[in-house]
């Protein structure tokens, strides 16, 4: 005699299929509970909890933090330095159109993290940031001719970067660095600058060779001058005795020089010996 399972185990009966996909069921809403009960903050960021739609200023650190699942959410705030890179138009002192393109390194305050995303929202960036950027480089930029721009940049961008650092103080976002990293100008005034700086290589080098002609000339004065004091001192050392003493050590020479016999001559008078021609043989 045949006897089916349900007969052998009453229990069984009571596993309809319906029952399994609500049991199914249940499962899947415990895991998407349990999924949604805890959320995770970054390392180098802060939390906020928004409980619709309305942030909470308690302000969660890194690590793993529970939720009420489906109604509240944890929402990340970057706190580590983060650049901003703007371009930006404007004109010199001189009025020159000068374009600049700007990096600035910032941060997020950690404890003001609420103030910010309940004011101002995750976009900051670009309302706060940048406008301010724009408007900031403007007005120094203004207090310079184009040439100081150029050649004290390291004084320009400190002035930015300390009117800069005031502005974004009011919403809570620390400046930790500033690079105007290039000045644009138009093409006639870098034509310009390269002439002066030509003219001024050409005028340099001209001055240098009019230093090095006055140092010859100098030069050339100071020889002569030893020559003349060298020669005044040699004639200073021409005495008479000398000059006698010269002549008698001629003499002498000549005589050694001499043989014995007295030059002919067709008059009766006795020539007179020339000692210096025969010093000279």
């Amino acid at each position: 005699m045949f006897v089916s399972s349900t007969e052998l185990n009453p229990k069984m009966k009571s596993w309809r299929p319906g029952k399994m996909i609500g049991v199914a069921v249940a499962v899947v809403l415990v895991l998407l509970i349990g999924g949604n009960a805890y959320s995770s903050v970054e390392y180098g960021h802060v939390g906020l909890y928004k409980t619709f739609g309305k942030l909470d200023d308690q302000v969660l650190s890194p690590g793993i933090h529970l939720k009420i699942p489906f109604i509240q959410s944890i929402i990340q705030v970057n706190t580590q330095v983060t650049k901003s890179e703007t371009d930006t138009s404007a004109s010199s002192k001189d009025l020159q159109p000068v374009s600049t393109h700007v990096a600035v390194n910032y941060s997020v305050n950690k404890e003001s993290a609420f103030n910010l995303m309940n004011n101002i929202g995750g976009r900051f960036d670009s309302v706060i940031i940048n406008p301010a950027i724009q408007e900031i480089v403007k007005e120094v930029t203004a207090r310079y001719p184009a040439e100081d721009l150029i050649t004290r940049r390291d004084i320009v961008a400190g002035e930015i970067s300390e009117l800069l650092t005031k502005r974004l103080a009011k919403y809570d976002l620390i400046v930790n660095d500033i690079n105007i990293v290039n000045f644009k100008f138009s093409d006639a005034f870098n034509q310009s600058i390269e002439a002066k700086q030509v003219a001024q290589q050409q005028a340099l080098k001209a001055e240098n060779d009019l230093k090095r002609v006055q140092i010859e000339a100098k030069q050339k004065v100071a020889q002569a001058q030893a020559e003349a004091e060298s020669l005044k001192l040699k004639k200073q050392e021409v005495t008479p005795e000398l000059v006698q003493l010269k002549q008698i050590e001629v003499q002498e020479k000549a005589l050694d020089k001499w043989d014995g016999k007295l030059p002919s001559v067709t008059g009766g008078a006795t020539p007179f010996i020339d000692l210096d021609s025969l010093a000279s043989k």
